[in-house]
């Protein structure tokens, strides 16, 4: 059993630029261990639930010791079965819009 989350969470009180701020999620989700994958715009993370969600809230925690305003924008697939849907699902779709 898995859940694929996205995942956005930034500062809305520091100014322009918030990389540094995201950097520190990603920091705390790659040292997680969970399988995850970075974009422009959020990450997705596969996992148990409790371990995802741990990993979400160790983001805000740490962005909330100096943030006094955080945006947070979760959406979650739970799917029972084996993991690794997160690439999988990448895959499946690239193989339909590839010429055969």
């Amino acid at each position: 059993m898995s859940v694929i989350i996205s995942l956005s969470i930034f500062p809305i009180d520091k100014g322009e630029s918030v990389c540094s701020y995201v950097a520190r999620a990603i920091k705390i989700i790659k040292e997680s261990g969970l399988e995850y994958d970075f974009g422009p715009m959020s990450t997705s993370m596969e996992g148990e639930w409790d371990d995802v969600m741990a990993v979400v809230n160790r983001c805000f925690e740490d962005l909330k010791k100096d943030c006094d305003r955080i945006y947070l924008n979760i959406s979650a697939d739970y799917r029972k079965g084996a993991p690794g849907r997160i690439k999988r699902k990448v895959v499946s779709v690239q193989k339909k819009i590839e010429p055969q």
